[in-house]
This record gives structure tokens, C-alpha cells and sequence, in this order.
């Protein structure tokens, strides 16, 4: 096998939006940022936002329903 192909593997700092900073090992040299990590992330926060169709299935049942009857 040859030797020395491989790129440098370092070890950078991507920082968030949020503040929060994350140590991660990468062949980049400069450090990247994040626009949502695990800390902000509404998935992970469990502040996520809980979506009412209701109105538009009774919108719909209203326009369409009485159509098929």
C-alpha cells in the first residue's frame, strides 16, 4: 500500500448560530459554521410547533363534502 496519500485528519471547531460549539475531526484545516446544531434544533429541544389542519379539513369537508352526497 502506499504511504502518506491520505489527506491530514485534524481536528476543528464548527460553531453554531446558537453559540454552541462542537469539536468534530475533519481533513478541513479552517473551522465551519452551523446553522442549526442539536442544541437549537426544535426537533431535539422539544419545542417543536404542533401544526392545526383541523380548520382546513372542515374548510375542505365544507367546499367538497356536500358535493358527493
Amino acid at each position: 500500500m502506499k504511504t502518506e496519500i491520505h489527506p491530514a485528519y485534524n481536528e476543528l471547531v464548527a460553531t453554531c448560530s446558537c453559540g454552541n460549539v462542537i469539536k468534530v475531526g475533519s481533513t478541513r484545516a479552517e473551522g465551519i459554521y452551523l446553522d442549526v446544531c442539536s442544541a437549537c434544533h426544535p426537533f431535539y429541544t422539544g419545542k417543536q410547533k404542533i401544526v392545526d389542519t383541523g380548520g382546513r379539513i372542515d374548510r375542505f369537508n365544507k367546499r367538497f363534502g356536500a358535493a358527493k352526497k
